[in-house]
């Protein structure tokens, strides 16, 4: 069996049998929080326990190395709607330790999509054009100053209303363990950042 039919399989006794009925909730985030998060498979699970949220409790971004590359980014329309639509008060950016956005190597990357069929004139078109692949497909050195730059980011962009508090973690892939990097309540970051 193919991996989309086991999940329609799956997904045929879940409602056949309510199990659904757990997870009610309505749109609105109960705890007022916006989280955005790394993709990563260790935290589909392990990132809402470790922080007590349950389903309803928070609106949950995901991106690879929870981080905003571009201010008018869908990440950042996600946290303005979050908050003027959703009614979240609260930003936590959750970043976490072995990260594979760390020291991420752009021309690697481009090597395996050209194995994978993509040509290097495709390629080369793109970069005529002015998209800058390397930078794009940039990871960082340093994930906490990668959180603080998120964070930064987030709290100066024009449309984020000033008295949001907007925090910043690293999670331990493993225990779950939070590290605080930025406190929203109490916020010195370095406006060069």
């Amino acid at each position: 069996m193919d991996r989309l039919s086991a999940l329609l399989e799956h997904n045929r006794a879940f409602t056949e049998n309510r199990e659904y009925e757990q997870f009610k909730t309505d749109r609105f985030p109960d705890k007022g929080l916006a989280v955005l998060a790394c993709m990563d498979a260790r935290l589909v699970e392990l990132l809402p326990k470790a922080m007590g949220l349950k389903n309803g409790d928070a609106k949950l971004i995901k991106n690879a190395g929870a981080l905003i590359t571009h201010p008018w980014g869908s990440v950042m329309r996600s946290l303005i709607v979050a908050i003027y639509e959703l009614r979240a008060d609260e930003v936590c950016v959750v970043a976490h330790r072995d990260c594979g956005m760390r020291a991420l190597n752009p021309n690697k990357i481009l090597q395996h999509a050209m194995e994978r069929g993509i040509s290097e004139e495709t390629i080369a078109t793109l970069r005529a054009a002015g998209i800058d692949l390397d930078n794009w497909l940039k990871g960082f050195e340093n994930v906490c100053d990668s959180v603080r730059h998120t964070v930064q980011t987030i709290r100066n962009h024009p449309l984020m209303p000033k008295d949001i508090p907007v925090h910043g973690l690293v999670i331990h892939p493993s225990t779950g363990r939070l590290e605080v990097i930025v406190d929203g309540y109490h916020c010195d970051i370095d406006p060069a950042l």
